[in-house]
């Protein structure tokens, strides 16, 4: 019985909703009908008469006028509207008319209820659209003095945007200091140059506080030899120095790894002391682990050097004794680096080894992992693949599968098939990049385009499927098919990364609002009307008149039917009222 009672209350309120939902259009029709029985007290017809009289009197200039101004005022409405678009994303007056005006009207929010029905599925989306929102250190991120100057000394354009360079400050500002520096002279002077803009002022930190050490080593040369040796020890060189000169000073990879072979000397002194003093307290503690960030980061250089340099081998092992030594430190994704050395060599079985221990549910995704994974399958049967015998046979279990994953791949990052196919031009990547976004994608095709190329058939494979995942998720903003809704914020992200002159990709497509069209639409519609009304006011004014008659035909035609249908008497009395 209660279960019954609720059911009926439930229908009898979804009903009262529903009339008071329609009931403006019950209101509509009382106020003709009021309208038309008063129409003798108010003597509309009068006044109808009057207006007529007066638009008569009008001449053609003044609808010239008139049609002049409604375009005029379309035409500003419709230059705001793009260029709101343009800068935000939205129609203005679309997003007005949700915000503002839904609420008034009785509009319910999908976000709310969806909030107050699923709170817990709400919070795991939140928390996924952050982590997919955040922005990562490249893993594959060039040398800036080594690389990115060269392209502006030979182009002349800036290839790092200052939202991306500030964002490699703080990262050097965490990796490579910590609370106890202001005790070493060198790493004091270090915390300061990473926070300088001015590459020159950091450069000329870095030389300083090499030549800090090197003064006071040589101030202890005349004391007692053994105290001499002890304080040696304690004052190395300093290693972040060293990184920076590699990273900015150095204007060929083989200076920039002879300068983190230096690094490395000093770095790995500091780490083997604090090591043995990490246990003393949370300072040393704290400077151990900086010293380990330091190391790790100087090994990865240095392997990365080797790969640049053509020592791939070298490269492999340098990577694959880095992630055995330090194997939690995962920030650095030193994977990556070890896939894409892997594929140079054509070490196919150890890519796929790499790929079982990283491609796992559990793990964050990146589109070097999904394309990974995709060029694998791929290889199998794109060699022999052909659009037509695939359309006549169907498609094999190998073929499938490689399709499958070919979907997959562009399901997270859509982007890199256009850079992978040479649909659009590539630019050197930034030092940051946005999973799932433009930035990720130039950074995954400007090392892995090669790959691609020497699997025969493999662009040919990707050309032929990869549009067809679109298919599978045709409101990619809302659901996905195997990860997450695609975010909303990488569009803006991307710019922030992106140097101006790149023109960044945006998915999905955003389609010009219903706003921008119809006053697109309205603006030339009315300069039309101004122009013929102006070149031919007689015609016109008989379009006119024929054009309203025409459209008021139905409403006179249904008043004459209610006049015949009511007794004259009562229409007489209501008239009396």
């Amino acid at each position: 019985m209660a279960e019954a009672a609720a059911g009926f209350l439930e229908q009898l309120k979804s009903c009262i909703v529903w009339s008071w939902t329609y009931l403006w259009t019950v209101w509509f029709f009382i106020v003709l009908f009021l309208v038309y029985i008063l129409r003798v007290p108010l003597r509309i017809n009068d006044n109808l008469s009057t207006v007529s009289m007066f638009l008569n009197t009008l001449t053609p200039k003044f609808y010239v006028a008139l049609t002049g101004t409604s375009s005029l005022i379309s035409g500003l409405i419709l230059i705001f509207e793009w260029w709101y678009f343009r800068k935000y994303g939205t129609s203005f007056i679309e997003q007005v008319s949700v915000s503002h005006l839904r609420p008034l009207l009785g509009g319910v929010d999908n976000s709310s209820s969806n909030n107050s029905n699923s709170s817990n599925g709400d919070s795991d989306s939140n928390r996924q659209s952050v982590s997919e929102c955040k922005v990562w250190r490249n893993p594959l991120n060039l040398f800036r003095g080594a690389e990115y100057n060269r392209y502006t000394w030979v182009t002349g354009r800036e290839p790092l945007t200052y939202y991306d360079m500030n964002l490699s400050a703080q990262d050097h500002q965490t990796f490579f200091t910590c609370d106890s520096d202001h005790l070493r002279p060198a790493d004091a002077i270090m915390q300061k140059a990473w926070r300088e803009r001015n590459p020159q002022a950091r450069i000329s930190a870095a030389h300083e506080a090499l030549e800090i050490n090197e003064i006071r080593s040589r101030v202890e040369v005349p004391l007692i030899a053994s105290s001499t040796i002890w304080e040696i020890k304690l004052l190395p060189k300093c290693a972040t120095a060293y990184i920076l000169l590699a990273e900015e000073e150095a204007t060929t990879i083989a200076e920039a790894e002879k300068l983190f072979k230096q690094a490395l000397k000093a770095g790995d002194g500091c780490y083997r002391r604090s090591q043995q003093l990490q246990h003393h307290g949370s300072q040393y503690e704290a400077q151990h682990r900086r010293d380990t960030n330091v190391l790790v980061y100087i090994k990865r250089r240095l392997a990365m050097c080797a790969r640049r340099l053509g020592r791939t081998r070298e490269a492999v092992k340098m990577m694959r004794d880095l992630m055995k030594e330090f194997p939690l430190l995962s920030m650095f994704n030193i994977h990556e680096n070890l896939l894409e050395a892997l594929l140079e060599l054509q070490a196919y079985a150890d890519v796929q080894a790499v790929l079982a221990k990283y491609d796992d549910i559990s793990l964050p995704k990146s589109a070097t992992i999904c394309y990974t994974a995709a060029l694998l399958k791929a290889r199998a049967v794109s060699d022999k693949f052909s659009p037509e015998a695939a359309s006549r046979r169907g498609l094999s279990t190998a073929e499938m599968n490689a399709v499958e994953a070919i979907h997959r791949a562009v399901e997270f990052n859509p982007h890199v098939p256009k850079y992978l196919l040479e649909m659009k031009s590539l630019i050197l990547p930034p030092e940051h990049i946005l999973k799932r976004g433009d930035s990720e994608a130039i950074a995954y095709a400007f090392f892995h385009l090669a790959h691609w190329k020497r699997v025969e058939g493999a662009l040919n494979l990707l050309h032929c499927t990869w549009e067809g995942t679109f298919r599978m998720i045709p409101y990619p903003l809302e659901k996905g098919h195997l990860f997450y809704p695609y975010p909303i914020c990488t569009e803006t992200a991307d710019r922030e990364l992106l140097p101006s002159f790149h023109e960044v990709s945006v998915y999905p497509k955003k389609e010009l609002p219903f706003f921008i069209l119809f006053t697109a639409g309205l603006c030339s519609f009315t300069a039309m009307l101004a122009l013929l009304t102006h070149q031919f006011p007689e015609l016109m004014g008989v379009f006119a008149k024929a054009f309203l008659s025409t459209l008021f035909a139905p409403l006179n035609f249904i008043m004459e039917k209610v006049e015949s249908i009511l007794p004259s008497s009562l229409w007489h009395q209501l008239t009396r009222i």
